[in-house]
C-alpha cells in the first residue's frame, strides 16, 4: 500500500495511491493520518474523493514531522573502502521540517554555499509511539519506507565537527513521493544530470531500520510521522577527485528499488 500527502486547490490532503487513482483518507496530511490508532485499516478501507494520478502534486511526505533523525556512516562497503572501522553506535544528526520538499519540487541551493552535494537515502517513517523498544517492537513501529536525498552543503558541514549546519538548509531535502507499507527495499541509486553517481544495496546497512528505531527509542519517544534517514552509500560528489557539486538547473534523480523515485531540479536561492 502506498500513502502520500498531495497538494490540492483547497490545501494538502493524505491519500492512498492506487494503480488507477489517489483516494483521499480524510486527513490534511499523512503525519496526522498516521496518528490514528488504526490508521492501516482506515487506509485500506478509505473510499474518499479520487484524484487522477497524472495530476498529483506531491507535498513533502510528512510536512511537519515532530522529529527528523539522520544517520551517517551506515553503509558497510563504503565504510570499509574508506579504511574506517565499522561503528559501534549510529552517528546521528537532525534536520528541521522547513528543509523538506516534495518528490518533484525544486531543490534550493543555499545562497552562501558553493559545495552542495547529493546523498541518496532510504527513509523510514514511524507509525506507532515507541520508547525503549525491543527489536520486535521497533520493527512493528515502522509504518513503512520512503525515499530521501540528504542534500548537503559541504562547506558549511565541515566548518565544525558538528554536521547540522550543512544539513538543514531550507527547501533542500526532497522526501517521498509516498510511504510504502510492507516494502522490501532493494537497490538505491542517485543519478545527477544522467550520470549514475551512487549505486548500492540497502541490505548493506550496518544498522538496519529496526536497529535504528530501537536505538533512537532509548533517547526519546518516537511518535507517528517521525522520519529517519538511514544514511548514504559511496559516490557522493565531495569524495570524487576532483570533487563534483550540484549547480543550478541540475537534475537529481533518487531511487530506492521497491519504494519509489524522487525527481528534482536545483534552483538558486533568491
Amino acid at each position: 500500500m502506498k500513502l502520500a500527502t498531495i497538494r490540492t486547490p483547497s490545501g494538502t490532503t493524505a491519500v492512498r495511491v492506487d494503480d488507477d487513482a489517489a483516494v483521499e483518507l480524510g486527513a490534511p496530511d499523512l503525519g496526522e493520518f498516521l496518528s490514528l490508532p488504526e490508521w492501516k485499516t482506515a487506509a485500506e478501507q478509505a473510499n474518499g474523493p479520487r484524484h487522477d494520478l497524472a495530476t498529483l502534486d506531491y507535498a513533502p511526505l510528512i510536512p511537519r514531522p515532530e522529529k527528523i533523525f539522520c544517520v551517517g556512516l551506515n553503509y558497510r562497503t563504503h565504510i570499509l573502502e574508506m579504511g574506517r572501522e565499522l561503528p559501534e553506535y549510529p552517528t546521528l544528526f537532525a534536520k528541521f521540517s522547513r528543509a523538506l520538499v516534495g518528490a518533484h519540487d525544486p531543490v534550493v541551493l543555499p545562497a552562501g554555499s558553493t559545495e552542495v552535494d547529493w546523498e541518496a537515502e532510504l527513509g523510514v517513517v514511524i507509525g506507532a509511539e515507541v520508547r525503549h523498544a525491543t527489536p520486535e517492537q521497533a520493527a512493528a513501529a515502522i509504518a513503512g519506507y520512503t525515499v530521501v536525498n540528504d542534500v548537503t552543503a559541504r562547506d558549511f558541514q565541515y566548518r565544525s565537527v558538528e554536521w547540522l549546519q550543512g544539513k538543514t538548509f531550507e527547501r533542500s531535502t526532497p522526501v517521498g513521493p509516498w510511504l510504502v507499507t510492507d516494502a522490501q527495499p532493494g537497490e538505491i541509486t542517485c543519478v545527477v544530470d544522467g550520470d549514475v553517481m551512487q549505486k548500492a544495496d540497502t541490505g548493506d546497512l550496518v544498522f538496519s531500520p529496526a536497529d535504528l528505531v530501537a536505538y533512537l527509542s532509548q533517547l526519546i519517544t518516537l511518535v507517528p510521522g517521525d522520519l529517519i534517514a538511514t544514511g548514504t552509500p559511496g559516490g557522493v560528489g565531495h569524495a570524487r577527485k576532483p570533487p563534483r557539486y550540484l549547480g543550478e538547473g541540475a537534475e537529481l534523480v533518487t531511487r530506492v528499488e521497491g519504494v519509489g523515485e524522487l525527481r528534482n531540479t536545483t534552483v538558486k536561492e533568491s
